[in-house]
């Protein structure tokens, strides 16, 4: 499903996801055992850009959050939608990037 790579001792290890199912699983794994909705992902490349993604039964809220965490710009995406987004496009090269579920979550 996904393994775990380390980038440097200062980053947390980070998980490399595999499939379009995995993304369904990781973003509902996080929001079961954290109790916060969404989950962060990383396309690893010159600017790390960072997305929440927040699953819901059509498909996606697809939120792209700047270095401190918030959000610029947020789309609704239903599931057709999403398979067009440049997060499915850095899943296929192999660009794809979540941290572990952090159980409990630490807070601030």
């Amino acid at each position: 499903m996904h393994t775990e790579t380390q980038r440097g001792e200062a980053s947390p290890p980070m998980l490399a996801v595999r499939s379009t199912e995995d993304i369904e699983f990781l973003v509902k794994e996080s929001e079961v055992l954290t109790g916060l909705r969404g989950r962060r992902f990383v396309i690893a490349g010159a600017d790390r850009l960072t997305y929440r993604l927040l699953w819901h039964p059509l498909g996606f809220k697809v939120q792209r959050l700047d270095d401190q965490g918030k959000v610029l710009h947020t789309q609704n995406l239903m599931t057709f939608e999403f398979l067009d987004h440049s997060l499915l496009e850095a899943l296929h090269a192999g660009q794809l990037f979540t941290v572990p579920v952090d159980f409990p979550p630490r807070r601030g």
